[in-house]
């Protein structure tokens, strides 16, 4: 993780120059009480009214350069604040798509983009309008003390005074207000993912009339969102108050012993009127300091956050210097691979097969079985904890990610659609390198040419998120037509026909027995998506349980004929010869 003083050291000369500016503006800010006292001592109370014109002219020329100065400082904050948030949000981003399968398994969604929406903006805050504000009252309470001190140093103690009770006062509510903010952000990311959820799901929130539970769930989350936050606001009405006392007893108490001092001689009048004007200025420092004390501590707290999810480490990672096969030819080999999530139990124990190019493998199973798991580990989504997964006889773990999932198209068992044009969504594969006649063919071989050319603006029709108002089937054949479209020496298909007919279904896998060269690992629940394969193995407990093509395993009369004849019925003696 690159640490917020290095995309702040990036921009330096700009924050130099917005500082800058910041430092002119508010000098100039502080001679228009010099020039007043001048006003009041050489014009008003000597009669020198020759010096009238000269200070009006620098009174104009301090609101003129003070008006430049203030839009350079504000613009160049913003500006780059704004790059520098783009540019965090950026890497965050890159950083969670660095993670593993596994990181996702146990992180929420509406958690990951409250942290790359919310903190980030949090971040951006202190960076512009915050931060440049938390300087300049720094800078401008500064300067002021120093004016007031050498008017009258037993004057100035009065707002040295004020200033210290103030301070401490912010510090304090502050301290206080930072575990709120911790707490708030929490219940924000779990808000954020029950609504993410739910809208998600709607349609099976509908289904099973769950709009009630789902309406209790989200409010009490709300509830507590909503008490969190008038936590912060207790706290901050409760010390504010303080603060506005202080500012607006200031000015009177300057008023009146600054009067006693003039009386006594130790003071002009111009110095009074003087002094009254930096008190009357540094009056607005001590109201923003609980608000910007306030914003910079959620800042803060957004940036631990931040860097918490910076620590997460990616459990597959890349070779440092990876083999690069030059000609990727298919074959798979799967080598006593065992393989267990942390803290759960074993999902699959000592499997070993080989996928040949042009060949076919078949893998049925119960649920739960471990066939999903196979694929999983194939294009190292997570990896083996035993044995050894080999591409063309060399190691996965060997190859760099980008060669070996590239050379892998899969059509997974959960289809996901991006809200895009239906070309689009084929073309995922390869953007930017299929033409729109290699689209319609892959959609051809897929069976979903028919559908797709009935619609008003065919290829061009946009399709909801994740495919909504398209049919089971339809979704299939779509993600069927983008993995034949990316033409990949290894295809995967993991129960991706399980929403299509049966003659849909038999003119997609004939579509699959026309591709000669590539090797085809097919995992399905019936036995039509599986019974023309080459070697189909069944899983049970994560261990292959049976092996051998379908009439081999017909005549065996084990698990692969229970599950024909549970979905067929007792097989005629020419339907054991599928295969």
């Amino acid at each position: 993780m690159k640490k917020l003083s290095i995309y702040i050291w990036e921009h330096k000369f700009s924050f130099l120059f917005a500082i800058l500016s910041m430092i002119i503006s508010v000098s100039l800010d502080m001679l228009s009480p010099q020039l007043t006292r001048r006003i009041v001592d050489d014009v008003i109370t000597d009669g020198n009214l020759e010096k009238l014109s000269p200070m009006l002219i620098g009174i104009l020329c301090v609101g003129i350069g003070r008006c430049i100065f203030q839009y350079t400082k504000e613009y160049t904050f913003d500006i780059t604040g704004t790059k520098i948030a783009t540019n965090l949000r950026r890497d965050l981003f890159h950083h969670v798509q660095s993670l593993s399968t596994e990181f996702f398994d146990r992180t929420g969604t509406g958690e990951l983009m409250s942290r790359m929406k919310d903190d980030v903006d949090h971040i951006q805050d202190a960076l512009t309008f915050v931060g440049m504000l938390l300087l300049e009252v720094i800078y401008h309470t500064s300067i002021i003390l120093f004016c007031m001190y050498h008017i009258s140093w037993k004057l100035a103690v009065l707002p040295t005074i004020c200033m210290i009770i103030a301070a401490s006062i912010a510090i304090y509510m502050e301290q206080r207000l930072d575990v709120v903010y911790e707490a708030i952000s929490e219940e924000n990311a779990r808000l954020n993912t029950v609504a993410e959820e739910n809208l998600m799901g709607v349609r099976t929130v509908k289904a099973f009339a769950r709009e009630q539970f789902e309406i209790s769930k989200f409010l009490s989350h709300n509830k507590r969102y909503y008490e969190l936050n008038m936590e912060q606001s207790k706290l901050f009405v409760k010390y504010h108050p303080y603060l506005s006392l202080i500012t607006k007893l200031l000015p009177i108490i300057v008023v009146l012993t600054g009067g006693y001092l003039v009386n006594t001689g130790e003071l002009t009048l111009g110095d009074l009127s003087a002094f009254i004007a930096y008190s009357m200025n540094i009056v607005w420092p001590m109201e923003m300091l609980g608000w910007l004390t306030n914003s910079f501590s959620s800042a803060i707290a957004s940036n631990r956050r931040i860097k918490k999810l910076y620590e997460e480490k990616p459990a597959v990672t890349e070779p440092e210097c990876p083999v690069i096969l030059p000609d990727v030819k298919g074959k798979i080999t799967f080598s006593h691979v065992s393989f267990h999530k942390a803290d759960q139990y074993e999902i699959l124990h000592d499997i070993s097969f080989t996928a040949f190019p042009g060949k076919t493998i078949g893998i049925m199973g119960t649920t739960g079985a471990g066939k999903s798991s196979l694929i999983y580990l194939l294009q190292r989504l997570y990896d083996a904890t035993e044995g050894e997964i080999l591409l063309d006889d060399v190691n996965i773990k060997q190859l760099s990610l980008q060669q070996l999932r590239s050379s892998i198209s899969l059509v997974m068992q959960d289809v996901f659609l991006f809200s895009d044009t239906i070309l689009e969504n084929v073309k995922l594969g390869q953007k930017n390198l299929l033409s729109h006649a290699a689209v319609r063919d892959a959609a051809d071989r897929a069976q979903a040419k028919g559908f797709i050319e009935k619609m008003d603006k065919q290829y061009d029709t946009v399709i909801g998120e994740r495919g909504v108002g398209l049919s089971g089937g339809q979704k299939q054949r779509l993600t069927i037509a983008r993995a034949l479209a990316k033409k990949t020496p290894v295809l995967v298909l993991d129960d991706s026909t399980s929403a299509l007919d049966m003659e849909t279904e038999q003119l997609v896998h004939e579509t699959l027995r026309n591709l000669p060269d590539t090797t085809k690992i097919i995992i399905g629940h019936r036995i039509s998506a599986v019974c023309h394969a080459d070697e189909i193995l069944i899983l049970e407990n994560g261990q292959i349980a049976e092996r051998g093509n379908h009439k081999s395993l017909m005549e065996k009369g084990g698990l692969y004929y229970q599950t024909y004849v549970a979905q067929y019925g007792t097989p005629k003696e020419e339907l054991t010869t599928w295969a």
